[in-house]
């Protein structure tokens, strides 16, 4: 698995990433930078099969961190298939999040530790752990660069014409952002799904509900715009992700945050090849 505080690479996707219409390529997207939370594990992106086997095997020993071989080993081919499959798309950072739903004394809730326990707080001097079987909450998180067609300091009206597209979809709750890193839009959706009888355990149709929160940020160092989406279907649990996502974003940048400024470390770096 890639360090989490290391440099990834984005490149422009060959298929759509979002709603919106992209414009060409012209050039490989500008870096990126930005803080993913605790609890969240990055799948094995990387260029080459050879890179994403490897980084795969990394992967599922974080992931399923009291397990043994007899997990890792077949798992490892599985994470790797699913890197293959986002390679193209523009996706250049794809994580689940999980975390657990354990809250023994209702102050707040527990994050997934690398160790396979969450960790709610402390007690005593001591961290307070929860194991997975008492409720985990999942969600997917992913950026993309998807080109657009604007010059470099039109953030603003790029911004003001994804946001005209997006609110032209009566089922899309479209909105405005001022970021520190500059203009956003987000659009929020909500799907039902139907899951079969014969895939549920109770024997009938079960209706899923499931929420994205999609994020467009105009690139102000090149024709680029990125796209942030987390997807979840533990709804019951859908403030703490419009949460979440927020506080991701107050973290993003365009230019390297280390550079000049304290308490910067560990930031997400998007690294144009």
């Amino acid at each position: 698995m890639p360090d989490q505080n290391g440099p990834f690479s984005m490149t422009p996707p060959t298929k759509a990433t979002s709603p919106l219409p992209a414009a060409p390529a012209s050039q490989e997207p500008p870096p990126i930078w930005f803080l993913a939370p605790e609890g969240f594990f990055a799948l094995p992106l990387a260029a080459t099969p050879e890179e994403r086997a490897d980084l795969s095997h990394s992967f599922v020993r974080e992931l399923y961190s009291r397990g043994d071989e007899n997990i890792w080993e077949p798992a490892a081919p599985y994470y790797a298939a699913m890197a293959e499959m986002m390679a193209g798309t523009g996706v250049s950072y794809s994580a689940m999040g999980l975390f657990s739903t354990a809250d023994e004394d209702g102050d707040g809730r527990a994050v997934t530790q690398n160790d396979g326990t969450q960790d709610d707080g402390t007690q005593d001097g001591q961290v307070v752990r929860h194991e997975g079987a008492d409720g985990v909450a999942q969600c997917a998180l992913t950026v993309a660069a998807v080109p657009t067609d604007q010059a470099d300091a039109d953030t603003d009206v790029v911004a003001q014409g994804i946001l005209a597209i997006l609110s032209g979809d009566e089922y899309n709750d479209a909105r405005w952002l001022d970021l520190p890193c500059g203009p956003a839009v987000s659009c929020v959706t909500l799907r039902e799904y139907g899951i079969k009888p014969e895939l549920t355990e109770t024997g009938e149709q079960v209706d899923l509900l499931t929420g994205q929160i999609q994020v467009h940020v105009p690139f102000p160092t090149g024709p680029f715009t990125a796209v942030f989406t987390l997807h979840t279907a533990s709804m019951d649990y859908w403030t703490e992700f419009c949460d979440l996502m927020v506080a991701v974003l107050q973290t993003v940048f365009f230019t390297d945050p280390t550079e000049g400024a304290e308490g910067a470390e560990g930031a997400e770096k998007g690294q144009a090849r």
